[in-house]
């Protein structure tokens, strides 16, 4: 293959590559923002400092993988070796960087489950005193659910214990499944002693925990941010070794540009130059058919200054030793 058409056509699947890789890198960066920062997520109130480091360490990487791209581009299209050693090194440095957040998030799922476990108990105890109960009610209201391990887990709210009740007999109304809410207030009862403008009207209480519910939302959204890392890596390998190739293509167009300044890089795959066409301008002079005519080898520029290119006297000459004879 022609040098410059491989060296664009590495260029072109080096930018393709780095297209993708950025999407991936925004993707996780997204991940981490949501880990650390959505209100309305409950991994954000999760006192795990796990967690945190996985959020952390996730952001880094969506924000080094974006200067990486750059750093990339600008080295294939402007042909900079010396970027495309620095991209190479930040590649290494990012596999490791992902190869520990991701080995982290694994080692210790189980650890954020059990935080999470302790977040939610930790919301039910003092559900309808802060900002935490709407976490909650979508937890309860889109996964069926009451409780983290059922609904006598509200028991141990500290209103509800205010009321001296032995059964769970009032429930957030996120735990029915069709309720008519009061005014000011998240609670709810199925029995009639429980009425407005204290409690809401609910009915059909779930009574499955969310604790399942909660595990499966947790697992699904760490094999997913496993699957984004695994798939960044996995394109870093490609584009490391598009970007080996590229560096050596580039090294080779400038020894080239360095030994003669007019090589041709198109036909830098040839290992020696294509051989001048023979002038034949001009007669060979000492492969000239004898019948032909007569040359003198002493004054071979004469021969076209006869007709025919051949000299009388000469002929003469030969004419009189061939009678002589």
């Amino acid at each position: 293959m022609k040098l410059e058409l491989k060296i664009q056509l590495l260029k072109f699947c080096s930018a393709v590559f780095n297209s993708i890789f950025l999407a991936l890198g925004l993707s996780v960066a997204g991940c981490a923002v949501w880990i650390l920062f959505d209100g309305g997520n409950v991994l954000t109130v999760v006192s795990s400092e796990d967690l945190r480091t996985v959020g952390a360490g996730l952001l880094l990487i969506g924000g080094v993988v974006a200067v990486v791209s750059v750093v990339g581009c600008v080295g294939a299209e402007g042909h900079y070796r010396f970027l495309l050693l620095m991209y190479l090194g930040l590649l290494i440095v990012l596999v490791l960087g992902q190869l520990f957040v991701t080995l982290l998030l694994l080692i210790t799922r189980n650890k954020i489950e059990r935080s999470l476990d302790d977040t939610v108990d930790r919301i039910i105890l003092h559900y309808g005193e802060n900002s935490q109960d709407r976490l909650m009610d979508n937890v309860q209201h889109y996964g069926a659910c009451c409780g983290r391990t059922g609904p006598a887990d509200w028991l141990n709210n500290s209103y509800v214990q205010n009321l001296n009740l032995t059964k769970p007999d009032v429930l957030p109304c996120s735990c029915f499944g069709s309720y008519r809410p009061s005014f000011g207030s998240p609670w709810c009862s199925e029995l009639l002693n429980f009425t407005a403008p204290l409690f809401g009207r609910g009915n059909a209480s779930y009574d499955q925990g969310c604790k399942k519910q909660l595990s499966d939302w947790l697992r699904e959204n760490a094999l997913t941010i496993v699957g984004m890392d695994v798939s960044l890596m996995l394109i870093q390998v490609v584009q490391f070794v598009v970007t080996v190739h590229l560096y050596r293509a580039f090294g080779r167009k400038a020894a080239l540009r360095r030994t003669d300044p007019l090589a041709d890089p198109d036909h830098a795959h040839l290992d020696h130059a294509p051989e001048e066409h023979l002038d034949y301008g001009e007669q060979n002079y000492g492969y000239i058919d004898p019948d032909d005519g007569y040359i003198d080898p002493a004054h071979p520029a004469h021969y076209h200054d006869y007709p025919n290119g051949v000299d009388p006297t000469h002929l003469a000459y030969h004419h009189d030793n061939q009678n002589h004879n």
